[in-house]
């Protein structure tokens, strides 16, 4: 009898390298993106490349105590102390690095001083009584530092001190309990301390500094800008006049989240020494109060950009009614925001911007004569009450720049803001200066007459009057073009 078994069919046969190949594409593409990441950092920043080798170069330096014997023959195991410090202490910023280093150094002097004190103090009751005294002192210079830290001023410029002080007066009071040079072992530390928070301090001002105030000054300025370039665009957008690009009306969002930033920035900025522009004590209060106002006017542009309804491709003929003091009061009020921006920055006394806040005046004003002017009973109250409350806003918003104006202007005070100089109306000294720096020069060409020079950037005109109010008498201008 035959027996005949069926043999399954065998498998086909699969190469391992087809399965390699989706893994190794996979591979390289999360390298070739992360790649880029940090391409992509490092441009948008690149004060963080130079950051970077700031932080290795302190390393390798305080690492010096370990490497070279001399150093290390002096301060020993303790030398850890300078490398931890290096860690904990620099900072992106000189405020930050001079906040933590000034806080580390007192702190660590502070409680040292305590500890061998309480320590000292203990010894003289006994090692009976010793153990009890230290842990009562402990107990209360913790407990009291602990709660020092919620009081707001604390909290916000020695916090870190603070932990470093519990944690310094607890090793020295304790560990001097069971070490018997405890005065060596704390100089040790408080010298590898200092050594490690001045070597940041040196290396983060004198390469590449990196001010906390610098960049609060240029944000505050910036968030300015942003508001300036969506009002002078709200205009052509709300009428549908433009079709370019509207990534301008998304810039103003970035403004509302920028308190924590701003305060974190004015904290570090106390710290910092006078660099470029600004002084020692600054007035950085100023700044947090002029971002709190620029934030109040991101909030009203925020509600703005609300009535800016995609689907309605053309205007109501209400709108159409008031489109013009509508558009001069969103275009003079974002005109006025540029310039006290640019006033901010070249940190210079602004003159052009109350001018524009003049033309919002007007426009307002020719707002409401149109508004009387016109019949209500002939307009649709569905179409009439988002424009009237898009008018509403913009008020509201030329009230809250004035504000701003303001509280500039009180900057320019504080932080004794240049002044443009002006005409003189002086003719007869030499020379006379006008404003950008020109120099007005009276010449006398025989006939009797006034002839004026002015060097200027461009050709310029001017019409001077006669000293005698009883007789005056055209004067004509020479035209002068600098090479």
């Amino acid at each position: 009898m035959a027996i005949e078994i069926a043999s399954s069919p065998s498998p086909p046969y699969q190469n391992p390298n087809c399965n390699l190949k989706p893994s190794i594409s996979k591979i390289n593409h999360a390298i070739v993106e992360f790649g880029m990441r940090i391409k992509k950092i490092a441009e948008d920043d690149p004060r963080r490349v130079a950051h970077s080798f700031k932080v290795a170069l302190a390393i390798t330096l305080v690492s010096m105590v370990y490497y070279l014997q001399p150093f290390y023959n002096g301060m020993g195991d303790a030398g850890m102390w300078a490398i931890l410090t290096v860690v904990v202490v620099f900072e992106y910023t000189v405020g930050a690095t001079l906040s933590k280093g000034m806080n580390r150094g007192f702190a660590t002097l502070l409680a040292g001083a305590l500890g061998l004190g309480a320590e000292s103090f203990a010894s003289l009751f006994g090692s009976t009584v010793k153990p009890v005294l230290l842990g009562c002192f402990v107990f209360l210079l913790v407990a009291a530092a602990t709660f020092s830290r919620f009081f707001p001023n604390i909290k916000k410029r020695y916090d870190y001190g603070v932990l470093i002080f519990i944690l310094t007066f607890s090793l020295v009071s304790v560990s001097g309990y069971r070490v018997e040079k405890i005065i060596e072992l704390a100089h040790q530390r408080l010298s590898t301390i200092i050594f490690g928070g001045a070597t940041c301090i040196i290396i983060s001002i004198c390469v590449c500094p990196v001010w906390a105030g610098e960049d609060l000054h240029k944000l505050i300025v910036l968030n300015l800008e942003k508001l300036a370039t969506f009002l002078e665009g709200f205009g052509s957008e709300y009428y549908r006049i433009s079709e370019g690009d509207k990534s301008f009306l998304a810039a103003y969002k970035s403004v509302l989240n920028s308190k924590a930033t701003e305060e974190s920035l004015a904290n570090f900025a106390w710290w910092e020494v006078a660099h470029g522009k600004f002084r020692f004590r600054h007035p950085w209060k100023q700044y947090l109060k002029i971002g709190v106002l620029t934030r109040q006017c991101a909030y009203h542009i925020e509600a703005l950009n609300g009535y800016l309804d995609e689907k309605i491709e053309t205007p109501s003929e209400f709108q159409k009614t008031i489109q013009e003091p509508c558009m001069k009061m969103s275009s003079e009020v974002g005109k006025a925001l540029r310039e006290l921006g640019l006033s901010m920055k070249l940190m210079m006394c602004s003159s052009t911007s109350a001018i524009h806040m003049e033309n919002c005046r007007k426009a307002i004003d020719e707002l409401n004569t149109t508004l009387q002017a016109s019949t209500v009973e002939k307009w649709d109250i569905v179409e009439t009450i988002p424009v009237i409350a898009t008018t509403s806003i913009l008020v509201d918003i030329i009230k809250c720049v004035e504000t701003i104006s303001e509280a500039i202007e009180e900057l320019s005070k504080q932080a004794h803001f240049q002044k443009p100089k002006d005409i003189t109306s002086d003719i007869n000294d030499k020379p006379h200066f006008i404003q950008h720096g020109g120099v007005v020069k009276p010449v006398d060409d025989g006939n009797k007459k006034e002839w004026v020079t002015i060097n200027v950037d461009s050709t310029a005109t001017i019409l001077l009057e006669d000293e005698n109010p009883q007789e005056s008498k055209p004067v004509k201008s020479k035209k002068v073009m600098n090479n």
